[in-house]
Formats: C-alpha cells, sequence, structure tokens
C-alpha cells in the first residue's frame, strides 16, 4: 500500500507540472508567434526527448524528466546556450529582431497564463464547493483541544479563543490562518477559568508548522468536538463486535467519552486489550466488548456533531473570493521570504521541492485538493519566475524594461554572462531544494 502511496502522490506531481508548465510555456510561444517570431521547439519536460512531431516551423515534443519545459524561440539567448546562431546577423523572425516592448511581452506570457489559470481555478472551486465554516460560536461552545505544538505555546485544552491578534473573528479558519503566523508578534486572546489571557505566537512558528509531520499539524489546535460514527472499518473490531454507524461512544471501561480527541487519548492505552464500550443507539444504551487492535484502534470514522456552515457563492461572489483566495497565495509568499531574510524562519524549513510538494498532495487521489494544490502551485509558479533573477522571467523582463526606459540595448555578452549565473542560481536552487527535502523525509 505504501508503493501505491508513493506512485499516486508522485502521479499527481507530474499530471499538476505538466499542466501548469505547460500552459506557461504555451503563453511564451503564443505571444512570440502572435508577434511573428519563430518557435522552434515546445517541450514539457527535460531532455532526453520521449517523444516529438514537427508542425510547421515548431517540434512539439515531451522530454523524459517532468519536472519543468522549454520553448526554444528563435534569436533569444535561453538556457540552450546557442552561440553559434547568435553570432550570425539579425533575422526578421528572430525574437532579437523585435521591439523591446514586443519581447517584454514575450517574456512575461508564461507569468500571465499562470495568474490567469490560478484565478481560474479558485474562482472554479469557490463556485463548487463554497466556503465550509465553523463559526466562532461553534468554536467556542465547548472550547479547542490543544495538541503538542499548541501546549508548547501555551495553550490548553478547553481553552475559548476569541480573539487573534487583538481581533475578533468569524470562523475557525481565521485563527489558524497563514495571516495569523506571518503576521510579526502575533498572539490569541483566550477566555481560560473565566479570565482572558494573551497567549503569545513566536515569530518562528510557521517553522515548527512547517517541520512537523501532518498529524502533529492537524492537531496543533482544533475544536473540540462531540461525534458519532460515520462509517466503519470491514473486518476491524469496530465492526467485528457489532458497532453501527450513526452510534455515539459513550464511555470506554467506565471513563466518559464526549469529544472524538478523548476516544483518540484513550484507545492507545488499551492496544491488544479487550475495551468495555458504552454506546448510546438511537437513545437506548447498551454495553460492547470490543478488542482494541495492536496499533491502539478500532476501525471507526467519525462525523462531527458541530454545526458547520457551508456558505454558497454566485458567479459573481465566486469570482470575488477565488481570484481574493488566489492572490492571498502571492502575498503569503512575499510574506514567507520576508520572515526569511528577517531571519525569523530558516529556508531549510521553509523551502519545499518536488518530494515535499508531492507529500503535499498525499497519497490518496482526490480530485478537489488536486486541483486546489494545482491553482496554488500555478500562483507560486507566477511568483517564482517574476523573480528578477537572470534565466527566470522575472530577469528577462528587468532588463528589457531597462533598455525600454534608457533606449539602450544591452549587449549579447552580458545577457549570455547573465544567463550563465541565473543558471548557476537556478540550479543550485534546485539541487538545494532536493537534498532539504531528502533530508527531512529521512531525517
Amino acid at each position: 500500500m505504501e508503493y501505491l502511496e508513493y506512485l499516486i502522490m508522485a502521479g499527481q506531481l507530474i499530471l499538476g507540472l505538466s499542466i501548469l508548465v505547460g500552459l506557461h510555456e504555451w503563453g511564451h510561444m503564443f505571444a512570440a508567434k502572435t508577434f511573428g517570431m519563430r518557435v522552434e521547439k515546445y517541450f514539457i519536460g527535460f531532455p532526453p526527448k520521449i517523444w516529438s512531431i514537427q508542425k510547421g516551423e515548431t517540434e512539439y515534443g515531451i522530454g523524459a524528466i517532468p519536472l519543468g519545459g522549454f520553448v526554444k524561440i528563435s534569436g533569444m539567448i535561453d538556457e540552450s546556450m546557442d552561440t553559434e546562431a547568435m553570432n550570425k546577423d539579425p533575422q526578421p523572425w528572430e525574437f532579437r529582431s523585435k521591439p523591446a516592448w514586443q519581447r517584454l511581452i514575450v517574456m512575461l506570457g508564461g507569468i500571465i497564463v499562470n495568474v490567469i489559470v490560478g484565478v481560474f481555478i479558485f474562482i472554479v472551486l469557490a463556485y463548487i464547493d463554497g466556503e465550509k465554516i465553523l463559526s466562532n460560536a461553534e468554536v467556542n461552545k465547548y472550547g479547542i483541544v490543544a495538541g503538542d505544538l499548541g501546549k508548547q505555546i501555551g495553550l490548553r485544552t478547553g481553552d475559548k479563543i476569541i480573539k487573534a491578534n487583538g481581533k475578533s473573528y468569524t470562523c475557525f479558519n481565521d485563527i489558524v490562518s497563514l495571516d495569523v503566523f506571518l503576521a510579526s508578534n502575533s498572539t490569541y486572546t483566550v477566555l481560560r477559568d473565566g479570565k482572558e489571557m494573551d497567549i503569545d505566537i513566536p515569530n518562528n512558528f510557521i517553522e515548527k508548522l512547517s517541520d512537523a509531520d501532518r498529524d502533529d499539524k492537524m492537531s496543533f489546535i482544533s475544536p473540540a468536538m462531540p461525534f458519532k460514527i460515520r462509517e466503519l472499518v470491514p473486518g476491524m473490531p469496530a465492526a467485528k463486535a457489532g458497532i453501527k454507524a450513526g452510534d455515539k461512544i459513550v464511555s470506554i471501561n467506565g471513563a466518559p467519552i464526549r469529544y472524538y480527541n478523548e476516544l483518540q487519548e484513550t484507545l492507545p492505552k488499551l492496544k491488544g486489550q479487550e475495551a468495555k464500550i458504552v454506546i448510546d443507539r438511537a437513545g437506548q444504551q447498551q454495553d460492547i466488548n470490543v478488542k482494541v487492535s495492536a496499533d491502539g484502534t478500532i476501525g471507526l470514522y467519525p462525523e462531527s456533531l458541530l454545526a458547520f456552515t457551508t456558505i454558497k457563492f454566485t458567479v459573481g461572489e465566486a469570482v470575488k473570493e477565488g481570484t481574493k483566495n488566489a492572490f492571498n497565495v502571492v502575498f503569503n509568499n512575499i510574506k514567507g521570504f520576508g520572515k526569511i531574510f528577517r531571519g525569523e524562519v530558516s529556508a531549510s524549513k521553509a523551502l519545499s521541492g518536488p518530494i515535499g510538494i508531492a507529500r503535499m498532495f498525499g497519497g490518496v487521489w482526490d480530485w478537489n485538493r488536486f486541483w486546489h494544490l494545482t491553482g496554488l502551485l500555478s500562483m507560486v509558479l507566477a511568483f517564482m519566475n517574476a523573480l528578477p533573477i537572470p534565466a527566470l522571467d522575472g530577469g528577462h523582463a528587468v532588463i528589457l524594461s531597462y533598455e525600454i526606459i534608457s533606449g539602450r540595448k544591452p549587449s549579447d555578452v552580458f545577457l549570455e554572462n547573465a544567463q550563465k549565473v541565473g543558471m548557476v542560481l537556478l540550479l543550485g536552487l534546485m539541487a538545494f531544494a532536493i537534498f532539504n527535502d531528502v533530508w527531512k523525509a529521512v531525517f
């Protein structure tokens, strides 16, 4: 099963990146062809070549390394470093023969397409899914459950969070949003034993969240959740013992079970033992003996009895909400880089490469999560490509903007050297990200 999960992770990553890179490079190609530039190659994936077809002046193909792609535009200094072609006289169909404003649009074409795709995905998701929220009142009906990370900053199970950064909030998502963790000197205001107090959130706390396992992230804080049994796992102890979907667990070995976290805390203490479980079935209580498995589970999925609210959006509202969600990805990336530069978060904890991204997709193919992450990656790809680093679209855009403003075109030698420096930086960053992923996965 573990190998299958890895394959599903890799499959989702490859599909998502292929869609985004393909559209990004199509943006460059479309703009170039619109201005009469010759596009020699359009590839998804890097060499060696797996397959290609020639149509007109352009070779369309797929490379064996599915972590990027490229277009080769005649007369452009790019990663191919085709200096021999650049030493010849410029031809009318070449990139270098066109006005600077046209070349600038070509370089921004990929970024623009990624922004459009990311915004479109978030708009569609907002319209289809709406927004499922747990209101402030529901969060504080029973208080929160503090996991290990929550306890580290001083939170306790039973606390009622009434403010985040001094402001009241609408729903649970507001108090665990990146806006809280990326701000400086953040605080929670909690109600504990009838008294209000402020709990400081360390400036590097997002680093701990990033470094934590998925289960630790989920248990940072969660609402105390009364529950009933939604589904049973066939062949597991609960199903074998006769527990049914819809039952409510009242107690285990005499210890009251009111919330799902209490069940999670109790069962691991009874590994391999027989437990007396009192259940409520349609208002009638009955005792059922259940043999707890060796890993401390009995095989059930809970259904929350908290009152979640689903907010559905009109098309206009979905456009507004989806656009906001898409650009929040960019703003959060900017805030994240700010924390790295201020030394509040280490780059090794904050940055992820392909392995880290694959783990985000998870080992189960969930289309909703797939499209959400693909939309997020589209905005991240646009942001990263807009950075003013030579060899990236943003670096080319800076040089072209200089040319437009000053009226002076940098020499081909300068452009070639800038491309080399940019490629070294990018390859170094990619190597760091992959090594960092492996290090975090192993250690």
